[in-house]
């Protein structure tokens, strides 16, 4: 199958299993700290990768680990840490709408840092997709006014990262393969996340129970499916398309999370459909050949 193809289907596959990442954290954090879930989650994806992966750890050079932190810390740890914070505060699917900036802060952040160019429908279809996430936003808002919207800035902060993340990706590790990147990545996460564990006196304090199970099992599925094999279709397609292009995933996601999210017993309007199909016009303009 050819790039184009392929790139398109990455990018819907990753829309649903990303989409669907939101609802386990919410589920997770019922019995977990949201440090908890940053954690479990970073420590499960490095198992998995290690034994699906252990081989690839061989075709890192010493000129890509340099990259490969920044790419780890922006991408990963950062982000892990914030979702769960922000979920306990905000429901899951507002803050899979707030993700959808991602985008956005490629563009600016690839324009700026990296000299990447960008066409003008490019430009547009990422407003357009903004405009249909503020209208999402503000509705959400209207249908959820008890919620503490202040978490909504540890949304945007990870989308900054995740912007850098793609950028770098794109950029500086264009010659490693998908695998081997996401094995470095979480290798190097993985001192970081028992520091994290230690100084929050986890292993004094933490009791298995009913809810911390089940909680650990959803971290399971998200560690293998929504952060393992995700990264390392996401790594994929960076290199098969564009920073935007891979980035523009973000405005799919919250068709998916706010699906679940009803499913789940959040609250949903006519309007948030309406800017559902706004978001998919402005990814199809993204993506639009010259």
């Amino acid at each position: 199958m050819d790039d184009k193809k392929l790139r398109w289907i990455y990018l819907f596959t990753l829309s649903i299993i990303w989409g669907s990442s939101f609802i386990l954290i919410k589920k997770a954090l019922v019995g977990l700290t949201p440090i908890q879930v940053g954690v479990f989650r970073i420590l499960f994806t490095t198992v998995f990768l290690l034994l699906i992966g252990f081989k690839s750890f061989s075709k890192i050079k010493k000129r890509h680990w340099y990259y490969l932190t920044l790419n780890a810390l922006l991408g990963s740890f950062f982000p892990v840490f914030l979702f769960a914070y922000a979920i306990e505060k905000i429901d899951s699917s507002i803050t899979a709408v707030l993700n959808s900036l991602t985008p956005l802060n490629t563009l600016i952040l690839g324009g700026l840092f990296f000299g990447f160019k960008f066409r003008k429908n490019q430009v547009i279809g990422i407003f357009i997709g903004l405009a249909g996430t503020l209208m999402l936003i503000l509705k959400s808002a209207e249908l959820h006014p008890n919620q503490d919207y202040f978490y909504a800035v540890f949304i945007i902060l990870a989308s900054v990262g995740y912007a850098f993340n793609v950028n770098i990706l794109k950029k500086y590790l264009f010659d490693l393969d998908a695998v081997s990147i996401a094995v470095g990545n979480f290798v190097l996460l993985t001192i970081p996340a028992f520091v994290v564990l230690w100084y929050t006196g986890f292993f004094n304090t933490f009791e298995f129970s009913e809810s911390t199970t089940t909680s650990l099992f959803y971290m399971l599925i998200l560690s293998i499916f929504g952060t393992a094999l995700a990264k390392i279709m996401f790594n994929k397609l960076v290199q098969i398309s564009s920073p935007v292009f891979s980035s523009s995933v973000t405005y799919l996601i919250p068709i998916v999370a706010i699906t679940w999210g009803v499913l789940d017993g959040e609250k949903i309007s006519f309007l948030q459909f309406i800017s559902g199909f706004v978001i998919l016009a402005g990814v199809y303009l993204v993506n639009k050949s010259k």
